[in-house]
């Protein structure tokens, strides 16, 4: 969500995560604290809230995690692409309990090995969740890039490390039945639920509620 009105929107159609982001500016174009603070408001406690960070390195994407977890946003997304460990745990040392790592599908993750060592180097710096989304916002969709049981590993290593996990990335109404059958802890949507399918646009509520009902009805069959 890049507005207050637009986390209405998704909160009336039954949303239960609302991202902050700015998709003019790529995968983790992030808002300022600000308008952040802002939507976190208009949520009011209603729904899980996150926040993106953006995707910088050292003391300069610390203090923007520092900044983020002023607003009172529940979770806090960050690139964490080839950052040493030192910089790992500094990063999560500014919001114990609430950085997300991102992943990018693009950056060699079909690669025997790392899909499954990423989620244990950011748990033991401390972070409480990890992420693979696409950096590229093209339209090339996460399953492209990463076949399911790459996708499966990834969701498995977070879970055996008690980290979230969460898939995104181009994703459309039509992913979730495959996708949700992994069990991440969430998906993330935005050019899938935007009018005419453009991440530039406002969201549509229709296609959000659709995406919500498609979601609960795979939970309700995971159960079964």
């Amino acid at each position: 969500m890049r507005a207050p009105d637009e986390a209405l929107t998704a909160l009336d159609a039954g949303a239960d995560l609302i991202d902050a982001k700015d998709p003019e500016r790529g995968a983790l174009g992030a808002l300022t604290p600000e308008t952040v603070r802002a939507i976190v408001a208009r949520v009011g406690g209603r729904a899980v809230t996150s926040a993106v960070a953006g995707d910088g390195t050292g003391r300069e994407i610390a203090a923007a995690i520092a900044a983020m977890a002023e607003t009172g946003v529940d979770f806090i997304k960050i690139a964490v692409g080839a950052a040493g460990d030192a910089a790992l745990e500094r990063a999560a040392s500014r919001a114990p309990g609430r950085v997300i790592g991102v992943l990018f599908a693009e950056d060699g993750l079909a690669q025997d090995g790392l899909i499954e060592d990423a989620p244990g180097r950011l748990a033991a710096a401390g972070f409480c969740g990890a992420m693979i989304d696409t950096s590229g916002k093209s339209g090339v969709a996460l399953a492209a890039l990463l076949p399911a049981p790459r996708l499966a590993a990834f969701v498995a290593a977070c879970r055996a490390r008690e980290l979230m996990s969460g898939l995104a990335g181009s994703l459309a109404l039509s992913d979730i039945p495959v996708l949700a059958a992994l069990n991440p802890d969430y998906l993330g949507f935005r050019g899938g639920l935007c009018r005419a399918s453009d991440r530039r646009q406002s969201l549509d509520g229709a296609r959000v509620a659709q995406a919500v009902a498609a979601l609960r009805a795979g939970l309700r069959a995971d159960a079964a």
